[in-house]
Parts: structure tokens; C-alpha cells; sequence
């Protein structure tokens, strides 16, 4: 048995069992700073040329004029203001996405804010954004030098529960604020447009002219990295082509990224009265079929010569990421995964996908890339709109 899995075997049967029994939050920010340390440590190394380092031929691929070594990267949410980004590359992601980062600090929202729900292998996420700031981000990440690319997830701030609504221009001004700071030190941005957890994130793009004017901003500011938009499924798919209609009349979005829905899905196997005691959203498996659906309606409206997908929710094992990338998504990442399935589960996942390929026959990634979703050829007299983004 490889130490990888050693390291798999150990943690799933004794460190998740003992760890699960201790507050959440509190195991979280333990790992951080463990991660951090290791981070400026001798360990990265080793488990970068050692334990997790592996190449994989079929799952290299080109996203947005970026090279990434196969799909799977952690998703934005575990280290929210880039302190161990050495460390997850270390562990094999392909990129990291650190973030939501805010133009000014925030504490987010009160806690307890992080919960578990094993009977649904998920954990409920009321963060409310906490970070430390553009500008402390930016401070930190200039003393390293990422040995993958590099997110940077950037969102408007969070000024409490019961802070003044600002106004749109301030909002708009506080994702100026951080892209100013922080696109020099990333190799690619998202901007999240619908954090499930404070209202104002939630609702900023329901109205498409204030999207419009957002990306007005954004453009007037001068994008010179990979930009994506990052939102929750939408209520129905007129939400969905008001929205891309919008975003795609500028020139330099890249591609979208998919959020969580706000809420509890319907079907949890937690029992209700203690899913009252838990607010928030929920990631893992019970997010995993609606990111699906919607992932799967937005690769059928874009160009996908012109414009990529991210996807999470529910990466628990390769088959998960394999069906996603089916679906339309260039790149796939996790969180809940590693909280359930441990430090190897890139390197786990990463072997799966390359069997997968190669039993269905692809010679690589980018063969599979929305083939359950692919549309065929419109015909002569079929006189639909045509793809958005042509343009570009």
C-alpha cells in the first residue's frame, strides 16, 4: 500500500471520527494554521516530490490561456484569505481558489457558522465572508510565489447583519477596490455575485442592469487576467439568459463559475429539529444534483469555444468529477470532499479520472468536456438565435 494511501486509510478510520466530535470552526481554523505552517516547512516539499506527486497525461488542459496540470482544484471557501497555498498545491490541486475576499476586513457573520451533517456527508456554511481584507491579502500573497495558478475570489463586503444597505455605486466600488489590489497577484479572478449567506451578495445581480453597470466598472478599471462570474442556480432560465445576456455583451469574461444555492435542499436525511439549530447553505452531496442541472442548462446556452465553467458541490470521488466534466465543466473543484475523504483525495480522484478516460476511450480531458450535453448541429432551416459570445 502507497503512503498516500496509508495517510487515506488513517485518516478516514481514526483523525475524521475524533476530529467530527469537535466544533467545526474550531477544527477548521486548526487546520489552517497547521497548513499555514507546513506552508514555510521542508513538508511541503516532501509530499510535493513525494507522497502526492504524480503527472497525468490525459487530464492536462488549457483554460483561459492558463496551463493547468489536470481539472481538480480546491474551491474557494477553506482558505478564505490565501495563508497555505503552498501547502494545498502540495496535496496535488491543480489551482487554488482563495477567497471571498472584500475590499475592507470582515468578521462575517456570528457563530457558530460552520456545521457538519454526516447522515448527508455535507456541512451547512453561514460564514457570512469573513476575511481580512484586500489589501492585507495582497500583502500576504506578494512574499510567495504560487506553484500553481492562482483564484482570487473577490465579493463585496460584508458589513454585518443589520448594517445600512449601501448604495449600488459603493457596492460596485468595493469589487473595484479589491480587483485593483489583488488581479496583479492572481493568475485569474472570480467575482462572486451570489454568496448565499448575506442578502445584499445574494440579490445584487437580480436586477441585469445593475450587473451591466458592474461589468461597466469592471471594464473601466482594466481586466488583465482571466475574469469569471460566479452566481447560484437560477430561479428559472429566463433568469439565466437576462443574465448572460448581460455578461456576455462585454468582452472579457472568460467563463462562470457555479455557487451554492442559498437554503436546505429538500430530502436530508438530518432530522429537521436539528437542521433548525444550523442557518446557512449547504455543501456536499445534497448540493450536488441541482450545481448538476444548472451546470449542465448554462454549457447548452454558452459558446464553449469561447467561454468555460467551474463547478463544485458533492467531489467526493472521481466518478463525480468525471460526470461534471461530461456535463460542460472545464474545471472542477472540492472542499466538503477533503473535510470527508482526507489530504489524498486530489491525487485519489486524479488516478480515477485517467482510467475513466481510457476506458470510454478519450485520449483526453478536453474530448470528454460536455459530451452528455453536447448540442447537435442546428439544421438549414432551424433559424434560433446563435450561441452568445460569438462575438468575441
Amino acid at each position: 500500500m502507497s503512503m498516500a494511501k496509508v495517510m487515506d486509510f488513517i485518516y478516514r478510520g481514526a483523525m475524521r471520527p475524533l476530529l467530527f466530535r469537535l466544533d467545526a470552526e474550531r477544527v477548521h481554523d486548526r487546520a489552517l494554521r497547521l497548513a499555514e505552517w507546513a506552508s514555510g516547512s521542508p513538508v511541503v516539499d516532501r509530499l510535493s516530490q513525494g507522497i502526492f506527486a504524480s503527472s497525468y497525461s490525459r487530464l492536462e488542459l488549457n483554460v483561459a490561456g492558463l496551463r493547468f496540470r489536470h481539472p481538480l482544484g480546491l474551491a474557494a471557501g477553506f482558505d478564505k484569505n490565501g495563508r497555505a497555498v503552498p501547502f494545498w498545491a502540495s496535496l496535488g490541486f491543480s489551482h487554488v481558489e482563495i477567497g471571498s475576499i472584500s475590499a475592507d476586513p470582515s468578521l462575517g457573520n456570528p457563530k457558530p457558522r460552520l456545521f457538519r451533517i454526516p447522515l448527508d456527508e455535507g456541512i451547512v456554511v453561514n460564514y457570512g465572508l469573513p476575511n481580512d481584507g484586500a489589501a492585507a491579502v495582497a500583502q500576504r500573497l506578494a512574499r510567495i510565489e504560487p506553484p500553481v495558478p492562482l483564484g482570487i475570489n473577490i465579493v463585496n463586503t460584508n458589513r454585518g447583519f443589520g448594517a445600512v444597505c449601501e448604495p449600488e455605486d459603493v457596492i460596485i466600488g468595493d469589487y473595484v477596490r479589491s480587483i485593483r489590489a489583488l488581479q496583479g497577484l492572481a493568475s485569474y479572478l472570480v467575482l462572486n455575485l451570489s454568496c448565499p449567506n448575506t442578502p445584499d451578495g445574494r440579490s445584487f445581480i437580480s436586477q441585469v442592469g445593475r450587473l451591466r453597470r458592474l461589468l461597466n466598472a469592471v471594464e473601466r478599471e482594466g481586466i488583465v487576467k482571466p475574469l469569471f462570474l460566479k452566481v447560484a442556480p437560477f430561479p428559472d432560465e429566463e433568469a439565466m439568459d437576462d443574465f448572460l445576456d448581460a455578461a456576455c455583451s462585454t468582452s472579457y469574461v472568460s467563463g462562470f463559475a457555479i455557487n451554492l444555492p442559498p437554503g436546505k435542499p429538500a430530502g436530508l436525511r438530518t432530522p429537521p429539529e436539528r437542521l433548525k439549530t444550523m442557518p446557512g447553505a449547504v455543501s456536499g452531496k445534497p448540493a450536488e444534483a441541482l450545481i448538476n442541472r444548472t451546470l449542465a442548462t448554462l454549457y447548452r446556452r454558452i459558446d464553449p469555444r469561447r467561454y468555460r465553467l467551474i463547478a463544485a458541490g458533492g467531489v467526493f470521488c472521481a466518478e463525480d468529477a468525471y460526470r461534471k466534466i461530461r456535463l460542460g465543466a472545464s474545471l472542477v473543484q472540492l472542499l466538503t470532499g477533503m473535510i470527508y475523504r482526507g489530504p489524498g483525495i486530489a491525487r485519489e480522484i486524479c488516478t480515477g479520472l485517467e482510467a475513466l478516460l481510457e476506458r470510454d476511450g478519450f485520449r483526453n480531458v478536453e474530448e470528454a468536456l460536455g459530451v452528455d450535453v453536447r448540442r447537435p448541429p442546428l439544421p438549414a432551416e432551424d433559424h434560433a438565435a446563435p450561441d452568445r459570445g460569438t462575438q468575441a
